[in-house]
């Protein structure tokens, strides 16, 4: 199994997709959503739904993974979601995008 191009915090390698997520993460939601072949308003939406949001990422960020034959599990994804939540949105969004070199701060 790979492993994700950008690290959690490395949301700078796009300063326009960072922008657009810290402002409406729920456009950034979506557009994940569309790329693994979900709707982008129903996903955008339910991004905004408290537990329901966090289900809906969770899942759309576990589909990027199997998408992209990337390691990990729904419980790691789950925890991301929760307490990185614009941090893993943008690094779902770089990866679809097809950006790589934002690194995590610890790996500098």
């Amino acid at each position: 199994m790979g492993e994700w191009k950008n690290g959690t915090f490395g949301c700078f390698a796009n300063i326009g997709i960072c922008v657009i997520t810290y402002l409406a993460p729920c456009y950034t939601a979506g557009k994940n959503a569309e790329s693994v072949g979900e709707s982008c308003v129903l996903y955008g939406c339910l991004s905004m739904l408290g537990c329901v949001g966090l289900w809906s990422m969770t899942t759309i960020r576990g589909k990027t993974r199997e998408a992209k034959g990337i390691d990990g599990s729904y419980t790691n994804d789950l925890l991301l979601i929760w307490f990185c939540t614009l941090c893993s949105l943008v690094q779902e969004r770089l990866e679809w995008e097809g950006i790589s070199g934002g690194q995590a701060m610890a790996r500098e």
